[in-house]
């Protein structure tokens, strides 16, 4: 069965990706993928907060019969 609940195969798939890649690369995409992640944080603290919307309704007439 081929799965990747193991350290050894852990350790395979990383000597793998290392040896298609490098350490370079990899590097600049870890350091990319975390600059990506802190600035989706710091949007989320940024964003000001949504205004409410007031619904405007009909003004409703003294005489006026409720729908059916």
């Amino acid at each position: 069965m081929f799965g990747l609940n193991s350290i050894p195969h852990w350790l395979i798939l990383l000597a793998v990706v290392l040896l298609i890649f490098g350490t370079g690369k990899l590097r600049h995409v870890g350091r990319d993928l975390g600059n990506a992640i802190a600035g989706f944080r710091k949007g989320l603290k940024d964003e000001p907060p949504a205004k409410a919307v007031s619904i405007a309704t009909k003004p409703v007439r003294e005489d006026a019969k409720p729908p059916h």
